[in-house]
This record gives C-alpha cells, sequence and structure tokens, in this order.
C-alpha cells in the first residue's frame, strides 16, 4: 500500500529509542523526511547517518519551551505533514508511594507539555490547511495498570483534551489521535519488570513473565509493530479518522470498546 508520504516531512519526538525511534525508522523506510528530536544527541547523530540525506535532528528536552521553540525556528517555512507527540512516561508507584511533588512533575511531564507544544504546532497546520498529530500515550487510558497510579490518572486527561481539539480542528485538514500501546519490549517496560521483582521478591524474568501471561497472544510485541498503525495515521489516508484512540496490546484491553 502506498501511504502517499514519499519526500513528506514530519517530526517525531523521543525519537532516540523505542517507539519514537521505530516509527522514525519506519518514515525513513517509505520514503519520508524526519526531523528527529530526543535528548540524546549520539542517538541522532546514529539515526541521521543511517538515512543519509533524509533525517535532521535537534537535541533537547521536548517538554522544555526551549527546545519547542527551537523545533519553530528550525522548521522555519518547511510543510509539516505530520508530528508524532511521544515521551517517556512518570514513575512506577501505588498511591502510599508518590508524593505530592511528583504528582506535580508528573502532570508536568504527561499533560502539561504537550498542551503547550500542540498551542505551538496547530497554528502551523492550520497556516496549511492540514496536519497528523499522534499522540502515543499508554494502555492504561483504556484499563488500570497495577502500580501505575500516575499513569492511570493523568494519561486520560490526554485523551480528553486530544478528543475535544479534534473536533476543534477538523474543519482545517488537521487531525487528531491517540496511540495507546499495551505491553511492549522497551526500556520503560523493563524498569517495571524490575519494580515488580522488587515488590513481590521475584526475578525479573518471572516478572516479565507475569506481564506476557495478561496477554491474550501470549508475549509481547515491539515498537516496530506498532509503528505501521503510526504511520498510517500520520498518512494522508487517515483523513476520516480524528479524535480516537487506538489500542495495540495483543488483546489486553478488555472492555467492548478495546
Amino acid at each position: 500500500m502506498d501511504l502517499q508520504i514519499r519526500d513528506k516531512y514530519f517530526m517525531v519526538t523521543g525519537a532516540g529509542s523505542g517507539f519514537g525511534r521505530a516509527i522514525a525508522e519506519a518514515l525513513a523506510i517509505e520514503g519520508a523526511n524526519v526531523l528527529a528530536v530526543s535528548r540524546t544527541e549520539e542517538k541522532l547523530v546514529r539515526l541521521k547517518n543511517q538515512f543519509s540525506g533524509q533525517v535532521d535532528y535537534l537535541s533537547g528536552d521536548i517538554m522544555l519551551e526551549k527546545t519547542q521553540d527551537d523545533i519553530i525556528l528550525w522548521l522555519g517555512n518547511k510543510y509539516l505533514s505530520g508530528v508524532l507527540v511521544n515521551a517517556g512516561g512518570p514513575p512506577a508507584g501505588g498511591f502510599d508511594d508518590i508524593s505530592m511533588d511528583q504528582w506535580q512533575e508528573a502532570w508536568n511531564s504527561v499533560v502539561k507539555w504537550k498542551i503547550a507544544f500542540t498551542k505551538k504546532f496547530i497554528p502551523v497546520f492550520r497556516k496549511q490547511h492540514y496536519g497528523r498529530m499522534v499522540f502515543i500515550e499508554s494502555v492504561s487510558v483504556k484499563q488500570p495498570v497495577k502500580n501505575l497510579i500516575l499513569s492511570n490518572a493523568l494519561r486520560p486527561a490526554v485523551v480528553g483534551f486530544v478528543k475535544t481539539l479534534s473536533q476543534e480542528i477538523a474543519a482545517d485538514g488537521i487531525t487528531a489521535n491517540v496511540l495507546a500501546p499495551g505491553y511492549h519490549s522497551t526500556a520503560a517496560l523493563e524498569r517495571l519488570f524490575v519494580k515488580k521483582s522488587e515488590l513481590e521478591n521475584i526475578t525479573p524474568e518471572e516478572a516479565q513473565q507475569s506481564f506476557e501471561n495478561e496477554i491474550p497472544v501470549g508475549q509481547m510485541a515491539t515498537p516496530e509493530e506498532m509503528a505501521p498503525l503510526a504511520l498510517w495515521l500520520l498518512s494522508p489516508l487517515s483523513r476520516y479518522v480524528t479524535g480516537q484512540t487506538f489500542s495495540h496490546d495483543g488483546g489486553m484491553v478488555q472492555g467492548f470498546f478495546g
């Protein structure tokens, strides 16, 4: 299938590893051009070298206003087809484990920066009368995950924000959707294995197996397996889909609208 993204320009945040890296690579493989953003410059350099002439990069913390302003300056008058909004999640823990300072930090790192970031890029898309925004959140927006109270509480706020935003920008040719990944082989999930092993006095390998036991298909996915869904949502082919939240979870969510 031709996704109609060859030679188009996309921005991917959190492009150093995990979902962001997999989606940036998939875009480049399909012939698109990518502005990759991450805090870790050496990872971005490797990505640029892997796809010579297709990848630009900007190193910085996407949660900071300065980095967001630097991106706007970098883009200049480029026609930006789509943006993948992606960054790391809050720490694991239950209600008794999380301090009020951590709640405030999680609000900033899960919700606040994405609103500020979106406010900067919606005018760019409105000027073009076209744009695609895809936010990577978590399966926790549909079904709570044990020992992740910050994610369970705050990521649904992003879904509410995106749903409302999508209705306000649809007539401008702009779509906004959410991806809600379940358990994938990422560094973030490995940290959950370690946390679970410490809480339950089991090995990290046993912790991983307990996570996989929750997945009907029997094992975790890789970030590369979710990338095609992200690419379709970033493409012109997804014109009629906006304000939606898509699970990629191996059947983990048990609700009718999973």
